[in-house]
């Protein structure tokens, strides 16, 4: 099993594990009220994120930075190819009349184009402004005209649709290009009288303070909010994560680094990814979709080190391989793979971690033989190479953690907001602590304060909303971040996050309930698709759960029902319940008895972007379930 053999190298690199010293603040009760880290890498005092193509063009321009998807295989990008393409994309936004400090929307899938768009905006002197490509053109009209974004880059005819249609009522429209049409080779050829020393002259004048992009926020609870973020909030998180996790490559495991991005580039942590890896010329590649069934070819083709990404990732493998499972008749199989692994994981990290004997004799047995009949199937599912992971978002289930890590792969877990520019806290590298999202990113402070919510400080905080100094105040005192999570630091400084302030629930009988904890674990498991826990001024905790589409072919296959059963019936066959109450047991497994699920409703539909259910980064926008489902709710209480 490669993570246990990197494991076991790890004890003669102590270095790895020290990289990252926390300081520690403790109350007078002895609870870990604050943690701190120091820098890895130092604070810039000139330059930008736009010198990164420039500068490994020159000192290495050979090197493959990127491999983008060409003619069915993956075509390299060398270092000096990858800065001239900038360089071109650069003359084009100059020529077509953009500014020093002039903002350029961009509507996109991820895709190779994105990166390139990305540093040609700041090698230009821009700022970037991201659009999620699935956005509606109320959305787009915001954005663009919150932003003054006089540019758009979209990718598809749909997207300058959208585009055409959200800004139709601006005085002065934006002017717009579109990737499927060609849009870089246009923008080189409008740019061929800008010379070389132009382009330098613009990325000369910028510095670490400068602003790089304004990023909106998914916006759960309103219109989305700009975060205004600098060059140097950009450097402090990609530098300072290579830094502390990099090395792991470099001397533990042998490898050279690459990883596939899958992640939306609209959202921070894949853009601070494609920074992070451009900065220690990690191979990158890019796949439009995070869906299983379209990434999967591109895992096996380009077959990663590690990865980057979200609960939902490792979710759907899990259940896509007790799917496949069962189709076989092995479902039982599978189930006691998973009991397997999870108490493997978590006897095998005791050990390694000081704190238990280890795994058995017998448990060693049974997970050689799970590995032969269902862990192998899952590295498979991500490329065969990879030993490595980080998930962000929003908190993974700690057995399905400990179930990957039985399957060979480490899931470190990280947290953080678009205003802390990504990740806040990651787990530091061999220093795994499933259930926890880890210490403070180097050169970061985490603080809880009385009411329980986490603070954060540090050269990765924002500065401000874009024209909203009002909600700035609101979040920002004193350098410190107010997330609106709650959360606890335990006795070695790593966080663990609970829940939203916002979300809390406080039923008739005075109980506080975190959804959050609930709803983490219920989507964990088929044929939960979405889920909704309510409860707040009610007699009981209940929930509202929608099928996931994939999971009901499938039920529906093995049963050798019609594949065009509706799903009315589906919702109320008794099997179906019957399966949706085991996952609901799951998720009371993590609280009392009165923070308990007592009741549930299958609901027909889903929660999704295009219903205004979910948000572009699969957040659930309570509010409007709440609305669309009230009477749902109100029947779950006899109402």
């Amino acid at each position: 099993m490669g993570v246990r053999k990197d494991l076991r190298r790890a004890k003669r690199h102590a270095d790895l594990a020290s990289r990252s010293r926390v300081e520690l603040v403790r109350d007078e009760s002895g609870t870990v009220r604050e943690a701190r880290t120091a820098l890895l890498a130092p604070t810039p005092v000139s330059g930008s994120t736009a010198d990164l193509p420039f500068t490994n063009a020159a000192e290495a321009p050979d090197a493959v930075v990127l491999r983008r998807p060409l003619n069915g295989g993956w075509t390299p990008v060398t270092a000096a190819a990858f800065a001239r393409e900038v360089t071109a994309t650069a003359k084009g936004l100059m020529a077509a009349g953009l500014e020093p400090g002039g903002r350029v929307a961009v509507m996109s899938r991820t895709r190779y184009e994105w990166t390139v768009l990305d540093f040609a905006v700041w090698a230009a002197g821009g700022q970037s402004v991201p659009v999620y490509a699935t956005s509606s053109a109320e959305q787009v009209d915001w954005i663009v005209r919150d932003s003054g974004a006089r540019f758009v880059i979209v990718e598809t005819p749909g997207n300058a649709e959208t585009v055409a249609t959200g800004v139709t009522r601006h005085p002065d429209p934006p002017r717009v290009w579109q990737l499927d049409a060609d849009a870089l080779a246009e923008l080189a050829a409008l740019g061929r009288d800008i010379t070389d020393e132009q382009v330098a002259e613009r990325r000369a004048a910028l510095t670490p303070e400068t602003v790089a992009t304004v990023c909106y926020t998914s916006g759960t609870t309103g219109r989305p909010k700009g975060c205004v973020l600098t060059h140097a909030n950009l450097h402090a998180e990609a530098a300072n994560t290579v830094e502390l996790l990099h090395p792991v490559f470099q001397q533990v495991t042998g490898q050279a680094a690459s990883t596939i991005l899958f992640l939306p580039l609209a959202h921070i942590m894949g853009r601070t990814l494609q920074i992070a890896c451009l900065m220690a010329r990690i191979e990158l590649g890019h796949c439009p979709s995070i869906k299983p069934d379209e990434l999967r070819p591109a895992l096996r083709e380009f077959r990663p080190t590690f990865l980057v990404g979200v609960p939902y990732l490792f979710e759907k493998i899990h259940a896509t391989g007790r799917a496949t499972a069962e189709k076989m008749g092995r479902a039982a199989s599978f189930d006691r793979a998973h009991r397997v692994g999870v108490r493997f994981g978590e006897a095998y990290l005791n050990r390694f971690l000081g704190t238990g004997k280890g795994p058995g004799p017998g448990l060693y047995a049974a997970w050689a033989l799970y590995d032969l009949l269902v862990y192998r199937r899952i590295r498979r599912e991500l490329g065969g190479r990879a030993h490595y992971a980080i998930s962000g978002g929003s908190p993974l289930d700690r057995d399905l953690n400990l179930f990957f890590y039985a399957a060979g792969i480490i899931v470190y877990e990280g947290y953080g907001l678009t205003e802390t520019t990504a990740a806040a806290t990651v787990v530091p590298p061999l220093c795994p602590r499933p259930g926890t999202v880890g210490l403070p990113v180097p050169g970061t402070a985490v603080r809880i304060a009385d009411d329980g919510e986490v603070l954060i400080k540090g050269g990765v905080v924002f500065g401000s909303y874009w024209n909203n100094p009002a909600a700035t105040d609101a979040v920002l005192t004193e350098d410190w971040f107010a997330t609106g999570d709650l959360g606890a630091l335990d006795q070695d400084g790593y966080l663990t996050i609970t829940g939203r302030k916002k979300d809390i629930l406080i039923t008739t009988g005075g109980k506080n309930v975190s959804p959050a904890v609930l709803e983490d674990r219920l989507r964990g498991r088929a044929p939960v698709g979405q889920c909704l826990v309510v409860g707040d001024n009610r007699p009981f905790v209940a929930a509202l759960i929608t099928l996931d589409a994939e999971a009901v072919a499938h039920w529906l296959a093995v049963r050798g029902l019609p594949a065009d059963t509706p799903l009315s019936d589906v919702v109320r066959d008794p099997r179906m319940r019957a399966d949706v109450q085991k996952a609901v047991d799951h998720a009371n497994q993590a609280v009392s008895r009165a923070e308990s699920i007592r009741a549930f409703a299958l609901v027909e539909g889903e929660f999704a972007e295009d219903n205004g259910l979910l948000t572009p980064s699969l957040k659930v926008r309570r509010h409007a379930v709440t609305a669309a489902y009230a009477a749902e709710i109100e029947a779950l209480y006899g109402s």
